[in-house]
């Protein structure tokens, strides 16, 4: 993409309103923009970023065995009356009516939804395990939105339902997605800790948090020290295996939320405790009958007689986790992509346009990356040479290639890598030998 034909609407100073990290970047990065309190428009660079972590949670999700399905965003209130949820979710769930006067609401979440769907369709347990999700905007109204996407009204979510026949089998898929999660945020460049968590007003029994350690985080969260440096993620896994002696391997290792964290009680030392804030990207919870109780779910069992079927909930925060990952990873100079999640994997800087070398340079890497199937975004405006650093800096691209008129006297460029810092000087044939390897 050429820059003066890509909408990139960067800001030199910070808005007023942005209290942490990630929401000053992303508005001065031109990726989102305010509509209204807590509800974003996403704008090209954001919006390709956040498409980008859409589809490695999609890809882990189908991977651990998920059937993606989509549910629409307004839901009848018929179906939150039936659970008990409607008067109890509180003032958060925005209630509306239809021309017909029938009450409805902007979804907060879709247990009642997609139990519906399941009781609609299975009737025995030779029909389990039931796995689903989707990938679909939420609308929660909190008192105070803050923090931009960070903590909004309206946001992107995943949310993947397990259906089985007894707790045992509902364990393993509590343990397939507590593994898919390890999977998903490590693509991310994220190490996100598993922690014994609240369950919230979802409910049940077995809840974690995924956590990932920044100093602006919500939470306030203590952990062994170990998980600094410790990587939770085993190289190869089997969905189809035991998977409990890695969830095992993990819980062990002591982490806990705030409501969770009891010091009276913390089996380690103090001088192995770290406390410090989080923020959470993901959780997990198995809730057994809560909802197909209320709700009628029932399967035939081998025996003849019928049970509710035992579930289990678990979200991330797609949305969320463009700002997660900026708090994570920034420097004084702007954000720093991981290149999984990078919008384009490289920028090329033209230092001097209308300059015939520098053109012509400039344009065949552009074409050469472009061929190779790499992402590329290249500074072709008439814009001072700092400032165009200084964007480039500001937008967080993994790769910068430099085209000014000096080097290319001699046939170089500079190639800069944005999270070290580091820079080299060589030819353009070595620069797309270097980047698209």
């Amino acid at each position: 993409m050429r820059l003066t034909r890509y909408f990139l609407p960067t800001l030199k100073d910070t808005p007023r309103e942005a209290e942490i990290v990630s929401h000053r970047l992303m508005l001065r990065a031109g990726m989102i923009q305010q509509a209204s309190a807590g509800i974003y428009s996403w704008l090209p660079l954001g919006f390709t970023v956040m498409k980008k972590i859409e589809q490695i949670v999609r890809e882990e999700q189908n991977r651990a065995g998920w059937n993606e399905v989509l549910m629409p965003t307004i839901q009848s209130a018929d179906f939150w009356k039936e659970s008990g949820r409607y008067d109890d979710y509180g003032k958060e769930m925005l209630r509306i009516k239809d021309r017909h006067d029938r009450d409805m609401l902007y979804g907060p979440t879709n247990e009642e939804l997609i139990t519906d769907i399941f009781r609609t369709h299975v009737r025995s347990y030779k029909e389990l395990p039931g796995r689903l999700y989707h990938i679909q905007w939420k609308f929660r109204d909190e008192v105070r939105p803050r923090f931009g996407v960070m903590r909004g009204r309206e946001f992107l979510m995943k949310d993947a339902y397990s259906f089985d026949i007894d707790f045992e089998s509902a364990r393993k898929s509590y343990n397939r997605q507590f593994v898919a999660y390890l999977r998903t945020f490590d693509r991310m460049g994220l190490k996100a800790i598993p922690m014994a968590a609240d369950s919230g007003p979802i409910g049940g029994d077995l809840s974690h948090e995924f956590i990932i350690l920044a100093d602006t985080g919500e939470s306030e969260v203590f952990c062994h020290k170990d998980w600094m440096t410790t990587d939770a993620v085993p190289e190869t896994i089997d969905y189809e295996g035991d998977l409990q002696p890695i969830v095992d391997a993990c819980t062990a290792r002591y982490a806990a939320t705030d409501e969770k964290h009891d010091p009276a009680t913390c089996p380690i030392a103090a001088e192995d405790l770290v406390h410090t804030r989080g923020i959470e990207v993901g959780h997990i919870f198995y809730f057994g009958t809560k909802y197909s109780k209320s709700l009628g779910a029932k399967i035939a069992l081998p025996d003849g007689t019928e049970d509710f079927v035992q579930m289990g909930s678990y979200g991330v925060g797609v949305s969320r986790l463009v700002a997660g990952i900026i708090e994570a990873s920034n420097d004084d100079n702007g954000i720093i992509w991981p290149e999984a999640v990078a919008p384009f994997k490289v920028g090329i800087v033209n230092l001097k346009v209308g300059d015939a070398a520098c053109d012509a340079a400039a344009d065949a890497l552009y074409d050469s990356f472009t061929n190779a199937g790499v992402e590329v975004l290249l500074d072709d405006t008439d814009t001072r040479a700092g400032a165009k650093l200084a964007n480039m800096d500001l937008i967080g691209l993994p790769w910068q290639v430099v085209v000014g008129p000096r080097g290319i006297a001699t046939n170089v460029v500079e190639v800069k890598n944005r999270k070290t810092g580091e820079k080299h000087e060589m030819s353009p044939e070595q620069a797309l030998s270097k980047l698209t390897a």
